[in-house]
């Protein structure tokens, strides 16, 4: 590591950033920074083990879930290099039991398929990541699907089944385990030997850090997670050999266009960009464009950031849910890049008084979307399908969201919210007033094919609830059922990590009887439950 008084200023910067995860007791995270080849920081703070007081380093490993995703789109473009794999190539080509569908693997990499994300497809039918569940679950959830949630190639809207599916079909043609291709292909060659892909759960890994919930004021879990993982999320690694890897992008070992082909730009249909490239995601600090990957599984959230014009790399990998690595991540970056005369000034912080006035419950009928818009400690706050996220200043007077996982932009218009959901897509949003009463006609029975879940809508009292049965899961915690409109009722599921929400569109027949619910989810859209009792 380099030893120059910027890059001890630098040290110190990231000292206290990170001050409250050194006190004894507390789970924490890693960070490396990398200037033109060089180390200039590689430093843990906090514990990787809070049983055994074993602290986070260098060589900790972590689960460093989607930054595993661009590992498994690189094997499958050495794959197409041979001739092995066409990117215009359906899935259900190499994947004889899926629908033929009208998506292709270049779609499925740069997260356009339209393909429904295993995770909420199986979530909708009671399922979750505390139940145990085999790799043969998760891909019968892909293979029953027939749903698309919009034509593929015209939105971005990020899936999991995307690299699941391509894992899988990496697997096929290379007629190996796909951590066998990524060992062999990638990180042997690169010395990446702290990496690998870790399938099954109880997979005995050295030097893996525990994953921790809560905070040093509530008290410290262990984070359950009961799923195995594969192309979409899978691998193990350290912050060393993270940074190993961005050297490939800047001089590349396993082919000189591989990163070229990663970071390739493909725009939608109509011409609208997309900013998730093959496996990575592009955006910026302060001017700078930056192209990387954020990771999260309970108890680890990872940032992958590299800003190829300073010739820098930010790694910042955390064993606590709690821990925002994206931010500190673009904090550090800013930090680093100081001197630079190309950064610009950062935006004027968002402030209490222009939000107060818009805070509460927005509603669009049509999409359908709902959110809360509220100030909290501090910051800007919407909370949409159950997941919080803060708004940062953006260009002509739009609060967007931080993270590129998904699309958010709003400013004041149209005597309501404008809201940029991407692809050329501003819907106008409606402060919601008192919400509906759940219509009565709306109990009964309703089942998904593409999901195989039914759910039994019924009322006991002023309340009402709903079973779900699924696959994997029958009986099982009661979800919570609410009104909003006429035509749409809110549905929360429970859950240990992530209480999700999603909103269901009552379709009526020509009697005016209520005969399917059109659910929407974060990355499920337009999914119907047909009536079936």
């Amino acid at each position: 590591m380099t030893n120059t008084l910027a890059a001890i200023a630098l040290e110190r910067a990231v000292d206290a950033l990170f001050a409250p995860w050194t006190r004894a007791g507390s789970p924490g995270a890693v960070v490396g920074v990398m200037r033109g080849g060089t180390i200039e920081l590689c430093k843990g703070y906090g514990l990787a083990s809070i049983e055994l007081g074993v602290p986070i380093g260098p060589r900790t490993r972590f689960r460093i879930a989607s930054v595993s995703k661009q590992f498994t789109v690189t094997a499958a473009l050495m794959l197409a290099r041979e001739g092995l794999l066409k990117l215009s190539d359906p899935p259900h080509k190499y994947l004889k039991e899926l629908a033929p569908l009208p998506v292709t693997v270049d779609q499925m990499m740069r997260n356009c398929s339209g393909l429904p994300d295993f995770l909420e497809l199986l979530r909708l039918g009671g399922h979750g990541l505390d139940k145990p569940a085999r790799p043969e679950d998760l891909y019968a959830a892909c293979v029953l699907n027939r749903h698309l949630n919009f034509a593929p190639g015209s939105r971005f809207l990020y899936s999991n089944t995307n690299f699941l599916l391509l894992g899988l079909i990496v697997e096929k043609l290379a007629k190996k385990k796909l951590g066998e291709v990524l060992a062999e292909r990638i990180f042997t060659p690169l010395g990446m030997t702290d990496t690998t892909l870790a399938a099954e759960i109880d997979t005995v890994i050295p030097n893996l850090a525990t994953g921790y919930l809560g905070d040093a004021t509530t008290g410290f879990r262990r984070a359950a997670h009961a799923y195995p993982q594969g192309g979409e999320g899978g691998l193990t690694s350290t912050v060393e050999d993270l940074l190993i890897w961005s050297r490939h992008f800047d001089a590349p070992v396993l082919g000189k266009t591989l990163p070229g082909e990663l970071a390739a730009e493909s725009a939608l249909t109509g011409g609208h960009a997309n900013r998730y490239r093959r496996g990575v995601a592009v955006g910026d600090v302060r001017g700078f464009d930056t192209l990387g990957h954020g990771g999260l599984w309970p108890g680890f959230r990872t940032e992958f950031l590299r800003v190829p014009a300073a010739g820098l790399t930010v790694v910042v990998i955390a064993n606590l849910g709690g821990i925002d690595p994206w931010r500190l991540a673009h904090r550090i970056a800013a930090e680093a890049l100081a001197g630079d005369k190309r950064l610009k000034p950062a935006l004027a912080p968002i402030t209490e008084a222009e939000i107060k006035p818009l805070a509460g419950t927005w509603f669009n009928a049509a999409e359908p979307s709902l959110f809360e818009l509220a100030w909290k400690n501090g910051e800007a706050v919407v909370t949409q399908n159950g997941l919080p996220f803060v708004l940062g200043r953006r260009a002509g007077g739009w609060l967007g969201a931080e993270r590129g996982s998904f699309e958010f932009m709003l400013k004041p218009g149209n005597g309501g919210l404008r809201v940029d959901l991407g692809a050329g897509r501003v819907l106008t949003f409606r402060k919601l007033g008192k919400r509906k009463a759940v219509p009565a006609a709306v109990a009964g029975i309703f089942s998904s094919p593409d999901t195989g879940a039914t759910w039994h809508i019924r009322r006991g009292g002023a309340d009402w609830s709903m079973a779900v049965y699924g696959p994997l899961v029958s009986g099982g915690a009661a979800w919570t059922v609410n009104g909003v409109d006429s035509d749409t009722i809110e549905i929360v599921s429970p859950g240990a990590w992530i209480k999700s929400t999603q909103l269901a569109r009552l379709e009526r027949d020509k009697a005016g009887k209520i005969a399917a619910l059109v659910v929407s989810t974060g990355r499920v859209k337009n999914l119907r439950f047909e009536r079936t009792g």
